[in-house]
């Protein structure tokens, strides 16, 4: 009898609520169908709205977590560096020479000789980079990173504008709107939390007109725009100068906002008529440079300046440029200076759309805002707290960064930039850079596949004393691990994830299964390595459950911690849509923006004291060496693009074969640059650069403009024996360079195109 309900208890399908993390735009919710210890099956939310609907992506995470590609147990290398090839040994092993590893370097070059590399892989509160940087800030610190390439230079424009990072709108708020201006923004792919192309859609729907501006014609133009305007890659700062030039001359800005809320518009203004540098910067002027016809260029400012309010989403493409936090900056402006900020419908464009600050909510309102005094800002660190990072204790400001304000990116100068990482490992001091770096720890990130030189960072990994990476699959980062350890998946732990941009609610990750084979969290590993460091493990020996408590039990927004956790979410009741900078517009004696004068700044003070070459105090077109018009033109005439893809996530979820059939990874170009040499929809054809040669099918297509190609970033690399990549990864042929601002150059790459191989490309899909 007891072996019978036994066999019945394992025969039930139990649901389990829990959710999908990864950095794809939105926190989803899936419901895990299990039947004896294994999930059959997931379903999402289908509750009140706004439901946390997952797309494709966590619909097929099944295959993921039950993918035979998976690393199963602790491996060393036993080949050349970057070869792949390991053996298998035990955790022991492989903890037991990572922390003897640790103390080596630590005790030879000390712990700025300790590089590491956390990454966008998990989004959870306590998985992920969490618990390593815990453990290395214990064991006295680590050389650090800055910079997101997602949206470094929008969140700089953003600071040097507002003075903070909480900019826009609630998505609710989109049908308050006259006009909707979606700029370089495909929520399509990119979600931006679950819901929003839905509200676009409704807005459209209730006959609001909704305009897309991109060099391709991607799925939310053909879905949601009654108008799209295609634009030549790096020149949005262009045609946004001269629809703000239009607005000026025909005197639809609005002067008394400008006046009340605004400083440095007369600066502007004299940069934009060309009372500076002789060029007005006039419709016909931009046409020149964006390929967009002056006359779309007049309309659109028009409609813009007098359907108020109006919505111009300027979204983070256009600022994964050389230049990209000019474009930004822009945007910023043209908000401004026709009021459409602080009020419903409108939206102060910049680096976040927010529901309301949930930094509010955790510090009861008390949070520090406004500008860093003097005194402070002579030290950025003064304290030890047991989250920070010694060997950034005390460190001085970059002298490029935005010091003097609060928030953003950590300005210390003990950190290096993302996109210089490899020429820091190469050059160390002598090249200027803050350390010399032997030991690369790297955790949820497959780095070198998703920045940029790929082939600088096979040299400078190669150049390295020791790696460790932990890892799901053998991504082309893993294969440069010294010691390789696997980690498990969103279904075997428990976690929290906090959405993506703010809005109101969490996701409660349910532990669904038991972690396969020899994985572990990052949590239970720092927790053992913690031990044979001889270091204080602290929060890290607690249970999943009371790191969560903990974590939650500042936010005021959570009702109950126990409700969320048997829900799988928690959804914050908001009284109306979030609107930035409300409380500065209608009351801004007690309420001014957290900029050094109080005010949109349109010219940036802080901006104008640090005087950094190509880093004007007011937003200018600035041309660059990989731009069109630049002389390398005439060798690699065809822009690259390398946007978000509907079946990735950045690199995570490459090779589920669900997703693959979504859509065929192939490099797009227009039938105008096709034909001029000889290729045809699906050849092979080779995409290449000073800095490499990608090698896949060609899409042929007029969903993308006439000198730009387009692929998909996220593909694996895969180099042939000639070191040609075959994987269709785009960072073999991106610049590892950085703005001033620290935007990246993934939209700034000049490339050209040849046929391969017509006979080889027989029979491609």
């Amino acid at each position: 009898m007891i072996e019978k309900k036994d066999q019945k208890s394992r025969d039930e399908v139990k649901i389990i609520r829990t959710g999908c993390c990864h950095d794809c735009g939105g926190r989803c919710s899936l419901w895990a169908h299990v039947k004896n210890g294994k999930i059959i099956k997931f379903e999402t939310d289908s509750s009140e709205e706004s439901q946390l609907r997952a797309c494709a992506r966590g619909r097929a995470y099944r295959q993921r977590v039950y993918s035979s590609e998976r690393l199963k147990y602790p491996m060393r290398r036993i080949g050349e560096r970057g070869e792949g090839k390991f053996e298998r040994i035990s955790w022991d092993e492989a903890l037991d020479i990572v922390a003897n590893k640790l103390k080596e370097i630590k005790n030879k070059y000390g712990n700025s000789a300790i590089l590491f590399v956390p990454g966008s892989g998990n989004q959870g509160w306590i998985h992920g980079p969490m618990p390593v940087g815990l453990m290395l800030n214990q064991f006295g610190g680590y050389t650090r990173m800055w910079g997101a390439p997602s949206y470094e230079g929008a969140l700089f424009a953003s600071m040097a504008t507002y003075g903070t990072m909480m900019t826009g709108n609630a998505r609710e708020d989109f049908l308050n709107s006259k006009l909707i201006i979606i700029w370089g923004w495909n929520p399509a792919n990119t979600v931006w939390d679950p819901g929003t192309p839905l509200m676009l859609a409704r807005a459209r729907e209730k006959g609001i007109k909704i305009v897309n501006i991109d060099p391709i014609f991607t799925d939310s133009a053909a879905i949601l725009a009654e108008q799209w305007i295609p634009i030549r890659p790096g020149t949005d700062s262009a045609m946004l100068i001269a629809m703000t030039y239009v607005i000026i001359t025909e005197n639809l800005h609005d002067q008394k906002f400008i006046n009340s809320y605004t400083v440095g518009f007369n600066k502007y203004k004299k940069y934009v008529l060309g009372d500076e540098d002789g060029i007005p910067k006039t419709p016909e002027w931009a046409e020149k440079i964006t390929i967009v016809p002056a006359d779309t260029i007049i309309n659109l400012a028009r409609e813009y300046a007098t359907n108020k309010p109006a919505a111009l989403v300027a979204g983070w493409g256009p600022a994964r440029t050389a230049l990209g936090e000019q474009y930004s900056r822009a945007a910023n402006a043209l908000c401004a200076i026709t009021g459409n900020i602080g009020i419903n419908g409108g939206y102060a464009s910049g680096f976040m759309r927010a529901y309301y600050s949930r930094e509010a909510v955790v510090s009861g309102g008390k949070k520090k805002v406004g500008p860093v005094k003097p005194e402070e800002q002579k030290k950025l660190v003064k304290d030890k707290s047991p989250r920070g990072n010694p060997v950034d204790f005390n460190a001085p400001p970059r002298k490029d960064s935005l010091y003097k304000l609060r928030g953003g990116t950590n300005p210390a100068s003990t950190r290096i930039h993302y996109n210089e990482y490899y020429d820091a490992i190469l050059q160390g001091r002598k090249g200027g850079y803050p350390a010399d770096l032997k030991m690369a720890y790297i955790v949820a990130t497959n780095h070198l596949n998703q920045y940029s030189n790929v082939n600088k960072g096979i040299k400078a990994l190669k150049a390295l004393e020791f790696i460790v990476v932990h890892e799901q699959f053998m991504t082309p980062t893993a294969k440069f691990a010294d010691i390789l350890l696997p980690v498990n998946t969103f279904m075997e732990r428990n976690d929290i994830a906090v959405p993506w941009l703010g809005s109101p609610y969490y996701i409660y990750l349910n532990k669904t299964i038991d972690s396969l084979y020899e994985s572990k969290s990052d949590l239970e590993i720092c927790r053992e390595l913690s031990k044979r460091l001889g270091i204080d493990p602290g929060l890290l020996n607690l249970s999943e459950d009371q790191i969560l408590r903990i974590f939650t039990s500042p936010r005021k927004d959570i009702k109950s911690y126990d409700q969320m956790k048997k829900d799988g979410f928690y959804k914050v009741k908001v009284e109306e849509p979030f609107v930035a900078f409300k409380e500065q517009i209608e009351d801004p004696k007690n309420n001014p923006f957290p900029t050094l004068s109080g005010k949109i700044e349109i010219y940036c003070e802080h901006m104008a004291e640090l005087n950094i070459p190509n880093m004007p105090p007011i937003p200018n077109y600035l041309s660059h060496d990989e731009h069109y018009d630049a002389p390398l033109a005439k060798k690699y005439p065809l822009q690259l693009l390398t946007p978000h893809n509907k079946r990735r996530t950045h690199s995570s979820l490459s090779m589920i074969p669900w997703l693959e059939e979504v859509e065929p990874h192939a490099v797009w170009i227009n039938p105008i640059d096709a034909d001029s040499r000889n290729i045809d929809h699906y050849d092979l054809v080779d995409i290449y650069n000073d800095r490499g040669r990608v090698r896949i099918p060609a899409n042929v297509t007029e969903r993308v403009i006439p000198g730009v190609v387009v692929i998909y970033q996220g593909a694996w690399y895969n180099p042939d024996k000639d070191g040609v990549d075959l994987g269709g990864c785009g960072n073999v042929l991106t610049k590892d360079t950085r703005s001033p601002g620290g935007a990246f150059p993934m939209n700034s790459a000049l490339v050209q195109v040849e046929l391969f191989s017509k006979k080889e490309s027989e029979g491609s899909p």
